[in-house]
């Protein structure tokens, strides 16, 4: 028995351990409180909002999937099958939208379609309607999120769709066209099932982003469980209240992952080829041309076009008039925290992908999907989680040096950028995690046997051996939790510490008092600033094309 725990208790496993655990610890801490009374609070909130969060976030899971199911799924058909004028273009471009956060999408189109925004302006104008002549959706409504959270987030089943589309077989969609199918027949009955677990999977993720979706629900007055979280918890200051909605919201999450394992180890599909061949491409023309332009040009217009040019004209019009030191501090405090939990994240995602690397057992690999779960948890639930250890800990700190010395130091923990910096690392170590382990695993092991028989120790072996050939994927996954980080805002807004504002949070108070001109500077400097990793991402889309021509 000790010969088989010895291997496994290697200074690699341990740690692998301890990173595991220090990101499950707001999950324990949540689940935790489950059981623990509230003295009526939970019964309250269980006979009055608790339905209303519960539909409300149910209607958005439904209509968010399937709309980005729809777009995300035929325009990547449209860009991989099909040749009409502009689609190399639409293949890079068709991402844009991922630089855009919900919540600032948000803003931008509340500011354009409300009724004393410049669009029903140029109606009233044109028709010389008044008040009360014509009917007008309504921008912050529930559909109005739902819609607005669709477009931002499609391009998660694109990528997805995308890549499962390039990789088919080509014998299986060549057995189809002589089978008389069209490029319709065939997407529906050959393309479909067998992109099924990409489509599956690109949808798991849009409905986790959902669940977490904190600012433009808020802003539209949508309640859901994200916005009771932060209610219950800052409005009736009741923290186990609030933990216990998070752990319903947990339970959401925890449903979504069993659904997407299950379906996706119902079925195998495999290829039947492993030398790849030219894809066969539909040529369009006519209206079939103009309509594929057209399908895929409105995601890109209405998703990243629009609003970025509405947020740029605030801006420059009547923008932040705090443009100058404060709003310095802003970008500091934001860049700041984004680049130390980047370098925190990424380091931790080598620990973790290099020391399955030396010990691939269950331990390791148990360790590392525990510590990769973060980002299927919502923002609000990791911040609820981390706040209740740590404010009883600066408690239980201040309480003792009372006892002993009679003297307080404040929060030590809660009170500063320190949990800010951890609540990211939970949230985004996944990102960092995927990229670096699917660069590590591109290196033969054979390096590793000569880099040992030359003297070198395993720890010598990954900073001189495989970190260099590592470095452009190191810099890809610190640039993408950089971004992550950027945009986050409900852990933000939940842990931040007294007088420590963010450029997401400066956005999102500004838009909260209906100051949307001002919130516009902070708004395009975060999507500008998203911009980086879909340039990234368009660079690996083009290089991922074998046998590209070009055209």
């Amino acid at each position: 028995m000790a010969r088989r725990l010895a291997p496994a208790l290697t200074p690699w496993n341990l740690l692998l351990l301890a990173v595991a655990l220090v990101v499950a610890l707001p999950v324990l801490a949540v689940l935790a409180h489950i059981v623990m009374p509230t003295d009526g609070v939970w019964g309250h909130l269980a006979s009055t909002v608790l339905p209303r969060y519960l539909a409300n976030t149910l209607f958005l899971v439904v209509t968010v999937g399937i709309g980005t199911l729809v777009i995300g799924t035929g325009t990547a058909w449209l860009v991989v099958m099909c040749r009409f004028p502009g689609r190399r273009l639409f293949e890079w471009a068709l991402l844009l939208p991922l630089a855009v956060p919900t919540y600032v999408i948000a803003y931008a189109y509340t500011d354009f379609l409300q009724f004393s925004g410049p669009f029903q302006g140029w109606l009233r104008t044109l028709f010389g309607w008044s008040h009360g002549d014509y009917w007008f959706p309504a921008i912050r409504s529930l559909g109005g999120a739902a819609t607005l959270i669709t477009l931002v987030l499609y391009p998660y089943v694109y990528l997805l769709a995308r890549a499962s589309f390039m990789e088919q077989s080509v014998c299986m969609l060549d057995v189809g066209r002589t089978l008389g199918r069209g490029p319709w027949r065939l997407f529906a009955g050959v393309a479909i099932p067998l992109a099924r677990p990409a489509l599956v999977g690109g949808v798991s993720l849009v409905l986790m982003e959902t669940l977490n979706e904190f600012g433009a629900v808020q802003f539209f007055g949508v309640d859901t469980f994200t916005t009771g979280i932060y209610r219950t918890w800052f409005g009736l200051g009741e923290q186990v209240a609030a933990a216990q909605l998070a752990a319903c919201l947990l339970a959401f999450v925890i449903a979504l992952v069993l659904l997407e394992r299950w379906s996706r180890g119902r079925r195998r599909y495999f290829h039947t080829s492993a030398r790849y061949q030219q894809l066969p491409e539909f040529r369009l023309h006519g209206w079939r041309a103009a309509a594929a332009c057209l399908a895929c040009t409105l995601p890109i217009l209405i998703g990243f076009l629009v609003p970025s040019g509405i947020l740029a004209q605030l801006a420059i019009e009547r923008g932040d008039s705090l443009l100058g030191a404060r709003f310095l501090d802003y970008a500091r405090n934001s860049l700041l925290l984004a680049t130390v939990a980047a370098l925190i994240a990424v380091t931790l995602a080598v620990v973790l992908s290099y020391g399955v690397r030396l010990h691939d057992s269950p331990l390791t690999r148990t360790a590392t999907r525990i510590s990769a779960m973060g980002y299927a948890i919502p923002g609000s639930v990791v911040a609820v989680g981390i706040l209740i250890p740590f404010a009883w800990l600066d408690n239980a700190i201040n309480t003792w040096l009372l006892a002993h010395r009679g003297e307080v130091i404040g929060l030590i923990f809660s009170g500063s950028a320190f949990i800010l910096v951890y609540a990211y690392v939970v949230r985004f170590l996944a990102v960092s995690f995927n990229a670096v382990e699917a660069s590590l695993g591109k290196v033969t092991p054979s390096m590793d046997a000569a880099a040992r028989t030359l003297g070198q120790t395993a720890t010598g072996t990954l900073r001189r051996v495989h970190t260099p050939i590592m470095r452009g994927s190191l810099l890809a996954a610190c640039i993408l939790v950089f971004v992550d980080v950027m945009k986050e805002l409900p852990a933000t807004i939940i842990l931040r510490p007294f007088n420590f504002d963010t450029l997401a949070v400066r956005a999102h108070s500004l838009a909260s008092d209906e100051r949307l001109a001002e919130a516009s500077t902070a708004s395009l400097a975060i999507v500008a600033v998203g911009i980086v990793p879909v340039i990234l991402l368009s660079i690996a889309m083009r290089r991922s094309r074998p046998g590209s021509d070009g055209a």
